[in-house]
């Protein structure tokens, strides 16, 4: 006698592990054959088909599984539409329960759709609450690791609560939340941070007992090719060079992960043939829709690209294709990606040329897209390039006119976005003009105010340029700047400094109990050594007269005697001979020389052959007061010939 199916299938299912999700598999269709609608059997079929990574043919059981398989399997389809890219369905899916495993896949969607913000708030919510779920400890920490990673590299690092920035004990005793922790300090540009914490991940994967040598090898890839990454950013060419001869790209098991590997090696070791690196760079397999890189690495492979086709000579390509992009997108905009690709379309324009050359190709780009950031910042820095900084601050102070003459409010923050804020000011600083950056950082400060996300930066650069005006507007405007800096940091010292500078002549009971918080003078000068610097002196500055004087020459300078130079023996004369003095003027003609004497009567003085010359008469003149008269010779001309000769003509 057969025995029964749905006996068979219970049995398996107590007795089985994780090893046999086959086994489950084929006694659920087993069971499926004889009883169709057997809805534990249906729910054990899409469990064993999601095991197997089958997400695809989940979804399309749970399709035929009716409503009730529907209703039951809620987050089994939810992970399933997750696992295939379907992200927004499987949000909504997610959304419409409050059992935990569904947050847990509400998170994992918000981390794929790059909302990290929204992770990072299920992640807490979830943290917060005990869970039965065995492990799930430890992999929230993780979880919660990557999310803060992420949010590093999207620029929210100021999202994330700083007690998480620097990696706890608990941090290092895992290797995946080692490696996030390392991808977050690489993020914020700590790479030496995460140079040592990539190191650590590394040896605690490599030191597991329950993972096999295939499944190190898998985990250890991606911490190496980042590893390689970190020591080409450090300048350790050696170090990066030996990590790529470790890694086999073939072997990299995620398809995005070996996308970037390839790219890194390309980019650590440049090919003389721009066209083979192409090819290279070209033959990474294409990835599917669930595989999508993040858009901070999609939009660095893109550019990468266009790189190569510049390298390639593809100019006009290269000019049609990003101008496409960037005629789409809004404008002006802060966007690193499609400003660096304005960047692009200028190389692409001005064919890789510098100067002024390229000035006169991309200039005209500029009236086409007047409100470019990216291309206006090319423009500027072609100006500096060229020493040429008035035409630059001109370009930029009218850009930012046209922008606050505008209406729209998304034109307001790209006028006092901080990075172009500091590109004026510092032009202004290197031309000398110290009254106009006041004035720019006080608008840009009173602007980002009325903001809920000001920059942090921005105000400390404000508050310090309007300390240094002795006007008491100027420092209650200080004050107030360094006054929101406060709530949002209390413990910052700057913005406690400031604050306290700011009202110390004017308000001075304002700030007594801030004074506390102050470092003492004691301890800032604690390693001064004040005895060492008084038995040193007073360095004296130069005045423009000592320093004028120390560029002329010495007089020991002038009197050293020259080096005698050698004279080739094809130069010296036949009759040479040693320690004789040759003549100075050996190179002059014969009749420029001192010891010319020509021969004959050529030359000789004749006197008296006054033929048509001058005749010499005598003439007496009186001196005055009766002193007598003297002779002097009188010339007159000679001959028969007149001094001037009339033109014969008709009267």
């Amino acid at each position: 006698m057969a025995s029964n199916p749905t006996a068979t299938l219970t049995s398996l299912l107590k007795g089985s592990t994780i090893e046999d999700h086959d086994e489950v598999l084929k006694a659920a269709n087993a069971v499926l054959k004889s009883s169709k609608n057997n809805l534990d059997a249906l729910h054990t079929r899409v469990v064993a088909l999601l095991k197997l990574d089958r997400f695809t043919d989940a979804l399309r059981a749970l399709d035929d599984g009716g409503d009730k398989l529907a209703e039951r399997c809620t987050f089994e389809k939810a992970y399933a539409l997750y696992k295939t890219g379907e992200l927004q369905e499987a949000f909504k899916l997610a959304q419409q329960g409050g059992k935990r495993g569904l947050k847990h896949v509400a998170a994992q969607v918000a981390y794929r759709a790059e909302k990290f913000e929204d992770a990072a708030k299920i992640y807490k919510e979830l943290a917060a609450e005990t869970g039965p779920i065995e492990g799930e400890e430890n992999d929230l920490r993780i979880n919660s690791s990557a999310v803060d990673a992420q949010l590093e590299w999207q620029g929210n690092g100021d999202k994330v609560e700083a007690s998480r920035k620097k990696p706890s004990r608990e941090d290092l005793e895992a290797f995946e939340t080692s490696y996030n922790a390392a991808c977050g300090c690489i993020a914020r540009g700590d790479l030496g941070s995460g140079s040592v914490l990539l190191k650590r991940a590394r040896d605690l994967c490599e030191a597991l007992d329950e993972l096999s040598d295939e499944e190190k090898r898998a985990e250890v890839l991606p911490i190496m090719v980042q590893q390689a990454y970190v020591f080409t950013k450090l300048g350790k060419l050696d170090e990066a060079e030996a990590l790529q001869k470790m890694i086999n790209i073939a072997d990299v098991p995620e398809p995005p992960t070996k996308v970037i590997a390839q790219n890194n090696h390309l980019a650590a070791s440049p090919r003389d043939n721009p066209y083979m690196t192409q090819r290279i760079f070209d033959s990474v397999p294409s990835l599917s829709h669930g595989e999508k890189h993040f858009e901070h690495q999609a939009s660095i492979l893109e550019r990468n690209g266009y790189t190569i086709d510049l390298q390639s000579l593809k100019y006009s390509g290269v000019a049609y294709s990003t101008a496409s992009i960037i005629s789409d997108s809004p404008s002006p905009t802060t966007s690193s990606f499609v400003n660096t690709l304005s960047v692009l379309n200028a190389a692409a324009h001005a064919k890789c040329e510098t100067g002024k050359a390229s000035l006169k190709q991309i200039l005209p780009v500029l009236e086409k897209r007047p409100n470019d950031v990216g291309l206006v910042l090319v423009i500027v820095q072609l100006y500096m390039l060229t020493e040429n900084p008035g035409p630059a601050i001109a370009l930029l102070e009218a850009f930012f006119k046209r922008l606050e003459e505008s209406t729209a409010p998304a034109d307001q923050d790209v006028r006092f976005a901080p990075g172009l804020v500091a590109v004026l000011v510092s032009l202004y600083r290197l031309s000398g003009r110290r009254s106009p950056i006041k004035t720019e950082l006080a608008k840009a400060a009173s602007y980002w105010r009325r903001k809920s996300k000001p920059s942090v930066s921005l105000f400390r650069a404000a508050g310090k340029s309007l300390l240094e005006s002795s006007d008491p507007e100027d420092l209650s405007t200080a004050g107030e700047i360094f006054s929101s800096l406060r709530t949002q940091d209390s413990n910052d010292p700057t913005a406690i400094a400031g604050y306290v500078a700011s009202y110390a002549t004017t308000d001075l009971p304002k700030i007594a109990s801030e004074l506390e918080k102050l470092a003492p003078v004691s301890q800032l000068i604690s390693e001064v050594d004040a005895a060492g610097l008084e038995a040193a002196g007073v360095p004296s500055l130069p005045t423009p007269a000592s320093e004028a004087a120390s560029k002329k020459r010495s007089a020991e300078d002038t009197q050293k005697p020259k080096k005698k130079q050698k004279i080739r023996k094809s130069r010296m004369p036949k009759d040479f001979e040693e320690g004789k003095v040759m003549d100075p003027e050996r190179w002059l003609p014969l009749k420029d020389r001192s010891s010319y004497r020509p021969k004959g009567k050529k030359g000789k003085k004749k006197a008296d052959l006054t033929q048509g010359g001058v005749v010499k008469e005598e003439e007496s003149l009186e001196l005055a007061g009766g002193a007598g008269s003297v002779k002097v010779e009188k010339a007159t001309g000679g001959g028969g010939g007149k001094s001037k000769n009339k033109k014969k003509g008709k009267k």
